[in-house]
């Protein structure tokens, strides 16, 4: 299948809907990953059929405009807001039921994951040496990347954390802690190397007006 879908959708790594073959591929991709329980995918987002969706018994929500690329893997309680893209071979990984999943991850509107990103609400327990690290369990939290933010390719998001609206998180970077709003943070771990803003938020500092929807067919 991997060839056919190569073909229709002429190899191209940004979900696209200019040519009939890339409709039929994308109307595919929809039916697919509805198919499988606890998804809603909004009707204008595009869904690739070599994605891997599917909510493991949670609630799965891919908003309006949203893409999620060939190769990706969006699986249990994930939220995606408008505008948003997953590039190839991102891993989102969400834990729990409604209505208080303990690992649910919430990304806002705007925001772009680049490829090989990981996030992933859980992490292995190791306490006791003595024991299967596979066999302690796991140890969830939930992640929120507000709005408007850039994740580069291959960069960690580890469960807990908080990323604030406007940043850019940089390649290869492992963010353990939260990011403050409009931050640029770089590294291993992640550490804020400035502030996007040209000066510190003032007392009654207000936040810029939402951006006008983005068209997927020109922005990856």
């Amino acid at each position: 299948m991997s060839l056919l879908w190569n073909w229709l959708d002429e190899g191209r790594s940004a979900p696209s809907r200019a040519t009939r073959r890339q409709r039929l591929v994308y109307w595919f991709g929809r039916r697919l990953a509805l198919s499988r329980g606890g998804v809603e995918i909004h009707p204008t987002a595009l869904v690739h059929p070599e994605a891997r969706i599917s909510a493991r018994g949670g609630r799965l929500r891919i908003g309006a405009r949203s893409t999620i690329a060939a190769g990706a893997i969006v699986q249990g309680t994930v939220t995606i807001g408008d505008d948003s893209s997953v590039q190839a071979y991102a891993v989102l990984v969400g834990y729990g039921k409604e209505p208080s999943p303990p690992g649910a991850i919430t990304i806002g509107h705007f925001v772009r994951i680049a490829p090989h990103v990981m996030i992933i609400a859980a992490q292995h327990r190791f306490d006791d040496p003595t024991r299967p690290i596979h066999g302690q369990g796991m140890k969830h939290a939930p992640i929120t990347i507000e709005d408007d933010v850039w994740i580069g390719g291959g960069a960690h998001i580890m469960a807990g954390v908080r990323i604030g609206r406007g940043s850019v998180i940089g390649a290869g970077a492992v963010v353990t802690k939260d990011i403050p709003p409009f931050s640029v943070a770089v590294g291993v771990p992640a550490r804020v190397i400035r502030s996007r803003l040209a000066t510190p938020p003032f007392p009654g500092y207000k936040e810029p007006d939402v951006m006008k929807p983005i068209n997927p067919e020109t922005t990856p």
